[in-house]
């Protein structure tokens, strides 16, 4: 399962730099070739969000079948612990997995913004050219 955590951990890194590297200011040069590469990798990085639902299904599996440790069953210390261990994983993971939605969603939109923007400025170019 950690291998699962670490792949989701690696899409969220590499979408926050494509988006980061989209944003900053002064790369005009290299912004035709970041475009390009990142809408070229927009589809395949579409896989993330049905991977995420698989894992935000996990974590609703394993909350719904965890052990209690309620009035009816007394639990150890030891218990009680890995037990607070599996709460705060879980929390982290859904934090993991809400951030590669957003960040996903970000640097999709971003990225249509950017070409538009693009397409914007050439016609505008085109038009100042005719006359």
């Amino acid at each position: 399962m950690a291998l699962e955590w670490v792949v989701l951990s690696y899409a969220a890194g590499a979408e926050a730099v494509m988006l980061l590297l989209l944003t900053l200011p002064g790369l005009d040069g290299l912004r035709k070739g970041l475009v390009a590469v990142t809408k070229n990798t927009l589809k395949p990085l579409l896989s993330v969000v049905p991977f995420c639902l698989f894992l935000l299904m996990d974590i609703y599996w394993k909350y719904e079948n965890r052990p209690s440790c309620g009035d009816e069953h007394a639990c150890t210390p030891s218990e009680y612990i890995r037990h607070q261990k599996s709460v705060m994983k879980s929390q982290r993971n859904a934090l993991l997995i809400a951030a590669t939605l957003l960040l996903y969603w970000l640097l999709f939109s971003v990225t249509h913004l950017v070409i538009r923007q693009q397409q914007l400025s050439q016609r505008l170019e085109k038009l100042r050219n005719e006359d």
